[in-house]
């Protein structure tokens, strides 16, 4: 379970830095064309981050992972 959490944040991150590249590149390229790149490198954040909070609501509703708390007299 860490390991699909941990490549998804990887994933997530990446999406993020290219969407910073786009926009750094910006002014030597066509700009429609890098903003739309730079818009579905977003939307691909976005959907990844979304994705990633489902699977830990479902992996909670099926059991595959438990709440630990916080001890209360720390």
């Amino acid at each position: 379970m860490k390991i699909i959490i941990a490549l998804a944040f990887v994933a997530i991150l990446a999406a993020l830095a290219s969407a910073g590249l786009f926009m750094i590149k910006r002014g030597s390229e066509d700009q429609q064309a890098t903003k739309g790149r730079m818009a579905r490198a977003l939307a691909i954040r976005v959907g990844l981050s979304v994705s990633v909070f489902l699977f830990v609501l479902l992996s909670y509703f099926m059991g595959w992972i438990e709440p630990t708390g916080l001890p209360i007299g720390r």
